[in-house]
């Protein structure tokens, strides 16, 4: 019988109808009422640690969430954390990187509908969560949702009311649970030889730029005084825009210049960026040597960069951080 502690943040698993629209009422305790059943496999204590709507998630909420897992790492086989779907995905990859090499099972997972609504997917995910971190094969930060347990590092929301909100990026799904089986697609915990490594730092002055057609480059030279690090999504497999003004350029070189992070990525869901493919991206990233994300989801993107920064500020250690696979978040890498 093994001991799991549940966490509860809020989210909408959590919600309950009031006069403004649904707001996170319930309790941990009062969520693993819910799945009765889930006794026969195992003992689940509870933790209220949040309760929040997901949307107002922050980084220092992140790290809330591994400071309590590692409080009770000893103490318990598994842990499940119910959460918000909104950032679900910005979670699950930011505690793939301040929980390292967990041979403990890490779930996150939660629910389109209120759990206590009679039509919802919100018991059958707590229950699979629930069996999923109690099984002898899990291990590390994982996303359980509509029977599929994806890496923490490569879920994404890709759809706003169905029950199969969540899909597994560029990597295949590690486990389907069906019928109070887990199915294991991906077993790696035997792998697994380091120590579990906590992290207990991030740096949220990490920026996010989307470009569109004709879009300046003044808000970047924005950016630059404010943040840290700045991802750009770029258009198909990358590159900047090579207006006549130029820029572009000159903003990239100033970031460059103030000893600043560029990160360039797609915004295009699946396949990853190559920017060595088209001029336009090959000569910049040549001359800057900027970072590319290449088949990293944008969540784990963003994430790993708060997580390197929160640990060092020098420009190497920060690029072999960047290209070091973590919770199977990069996986392949041009040169």
């Amino acid at each position: 019988m093994k001991k799991i502690l549940m966490l509860g943040t809020g989210g909408t698993i959590a919600c309950k109808r009031g006069a403004f629209g649904l707001k996170p009422l319930l309790s941990s305790e009062e969520l693993l009422s819910y799945v009765p059943d889930a006794k026969q496999f195992c003992q689940a204590d509870s933790l209220q640690i949040l309760n929040i709507d997901s949307t107002n998630m922050q980084p220092k909420h992140w790290l809330i969430m591994a400071e309590a897992i590692e409080a009770h790492y000893d103490e318990y086989d598994g842990f499940v954390i119910c959460h918000g779907t909104d950032t679900m995905a910005y979670t699950a990859a930011a505690l793939s990187y301040l929980i390292q090499n967990s041979l403990k099972p890490i779930v996150i997972t939660g629910a389109q509908k209120p759990i206590d609504m009679e039509n919802t997917d919100a018991r059958i995910n707590l229950y699979d969560s629930l069996r999923f971190a109690s099984d002898d094969h899990s291990c590390g930060v994982t996303i359980v949702f509509d029977g599929k347990a994806i890496a923490g590092t490569r879920g994404k929301k890709e759809r706003t009311k169905s029950y199969n909100a969540f899909s597994s990026i560029n990597f295949p799904y590690i486990a389907m649970i069906q019928d109070d089986h887990v199915i294991f697609y991906l077993n790696e915990k035997e792998h697994l030889t380091e120590h579990v490594q906590f992290y207990r730092k991030l740096n949220p002055n990490v920026a996010l730029l989307k470009l569109i057609p004709s879009m300046g480059a003044k808000v970047l030279d924005y950016m630059a005084g404010h943040y840290d690090a700045v991802i750009i999504e770029s258009f198909g497999v990358g590159g900047l825009p090579s207006y006549d003004s130029g820029d572009f350029y000159k903003a990239i070189e100033k970031w460059i210049s103030l000893g600043k992070t560029v990160v360039m990525t797609t915004q295009v869901t699946n396949e990853g960026s190559n920017m060595s493919v088209y001029e336009v991206g090959r000569s910049i990233k040549k001359e800057f040597g900027l970072l590319e994300a290449y088949d990293m989801t944008l969540e784990a993107t963003v994430t790993k960069l708060m997580w390197i920064l929160g640990q060092t500020q020098d420009a190497h250690e920060i690029r072999d951080m960047f290209y070091r696979t973590v919770n199977k978040d990069i996986l392949w890498r041009a040169h």
